[in-house]
């Protein structure tokens, strides 16, 4: 398994991936945001960053077939400790390479790259009953009492 950057190059094996996740929580994507999501990535100006899983590289042609899964992250600041965190906004594994490791080696990557940073904290949410997903988190750490709260404006 490889754990890459994604790049320009990407963006079909990516928007693909990136409809799925939004297909799992049963998002309507707006129209434009595979543009602007698109954008930060690219852009090294945005502290907004994708990697992407590929498995069987070699056996594989098709780069999208080999693209397996990704994660987006970025910093954000946190008052409370006066420093800043790394906020792991989304993690997609195509469902057939759920358990496999991909999701496992997305998480790494991330907290390998706080770590270069000097971000000394990886958070991320997920739904209450996404009970998969919670196996692999919570052998990171136990999950927070906190509620998330979204208030459209």
């Amino acid at each position: 398994m490889e754990i890459r950057p994604a790049v320009e190059q990407d963006r079909s094996s990516w928007e693909a991936l990136f409809n799925a996740y939004a297909d799992f929580y049963q998002v309507t994507l707006p129209p434009g945001t595979h543009d602007k999501v698109w954008s930060w990535i690219l852009d090294p100006a945005e502290p907004f960053w994708c990697d992407l899983a590929l498995t069987d590289v070699a056996a594989s042609d098709d780069n999208e077939a080999a693209v397996s899964g990704f994660c987006q992250y970025q910093l954000m600041h946190r008052s409370l400790s006066g420093e800043m965190v790394c906020y792991l906004s989304d993690l997609f594994v195509k469902p057939d390479l759920r358990g496999s490791g991909c999701g496992r080696a997305l998480i790494d990557r991330v907290v390998e790259v706080a770590r270069v940073k000097g971000v000394t904290n990886v958070r991320w949410l997920t739904q209450d009953n996404n009970y998969p997903a919670r196996q692999l988190y919570d052998t990171y750490a136990k999950k927070s009492d906190f509620i998330l709260y979204s208030l459209p404006v």
